[in-house]
């Protein structure tokens, strides 16, 4: 009989699947931060508990290309800054990807808030444009000219929090307690310039980071880096607390809510 690809694997399979993803290369991307002094108000208002808001309300984006041999990516990043036991670090609102691959492994073994979108990164001469975008609206955008070169940093940790759960299957709460996970991201730099520029936000009500607006910028750059990320859970937290928050995850909270149709398989 063919072998039924919907079968189990081996053990064998298994474990050079898992070799094969501990030996990846460096993988390099080109990419477009800004980070801006927000509403303190709306920045604290974002934070599920136990996660609180540092000393200064910043914001910032991070929209990259990935030029992966036939399958280039375009990942972005919206996030809050945040503290948790004495850790600073970001609380990502939305992560648009551009393909599923990307996608699924950050939503199902790390809890990030990927969704599918449009990402842009473009360069000009000295112009660059870089923006986000979903259901058809450009809901942030990164705009301006390449001022200078930096000096590169040296290698550096920066930690994002992510809550992982599953919603319950009678659409009432949590499956059971999610977690909150660090995701602990060591980042390498090499080519770093400055962007004069601005910010826009435009409105989305899939995408309301219009809610955060810019009310001093801290800079914009442009650079090429890579990194590689370790996550791991740190605490349970509590579903009722974090349950007022769960549709930032989602463009529709409703069909989490209402549970499956009754006779649907």
């Amino acid at each position: 009989m063919a072998r039924v690809r919907y079968g189990a694997r081996t053990e064998a399979e298994i474990g050079a699947a898992r070799t094969a993803s501990s030996r990846l290369p460096d993988i390099w991307s080109t990419g477009v931060v800004a980070v801006w002094e927000s509403d303190p108000d709306a920045v604290a208002a974002v934070l599920p508990p136990p996660l609180k808001p540092t000393g200064r309300p910043l914001v910032r984006v991070n929209i990259s290309k990935v030029d992966l041999p036939g399958y280039p990516l375009g990942a972005g990043s919206f996030a809050v800054a945040a503290a948790h036991d004495g850790v600073e670090g970001w609380y990502p609102l939305v992560m648009p990807m551009t393909h599923e691959r990307a996608l699924i492994g950050g939503r199902e073994v790390f809890g990030e808030p990927k969704k599918l979108g449009e990402v842009t990164v473009e360069r000009d001469g000295l112009v660059v444009r870089a923006a986000l975008a979903r259901h058809g609206i450009e809901f942030v955008e990164v705009r301006g000219a390449v001022s200078g070169a930096l000096p590169l940093p040296e290698p550096t940790q920066k930690t994002d929090f992510y809550f992982k759960f599953l919603p319950a299957v009678d659409g009432a709460g949590f499956d059971a307690d999610p977690v909150l996970v660090h995701c602990v991201r060591n980042e390498k730099v090499r080519r770093l310039e400055r962007i004069t520029g601005d910010v826009v936000l435009r409105e989305s009500m899939y995408d309301p980071v219009a809610d955060l607006p810019v009310r001093e910028l801290v800079g914009i750059t442009l650079g090429e880096k890579t990194t590689d990320q370790k996550g791991r859970v740190v605490e349970r937290v509590s579903g009722q607390a974090l349950l007022p928050y769960i549709h930032q995850r989602y463009d529709d909270p409703q069909q989490i809510l209402d549970g499956p149709p009754e006779g649907s398989t």
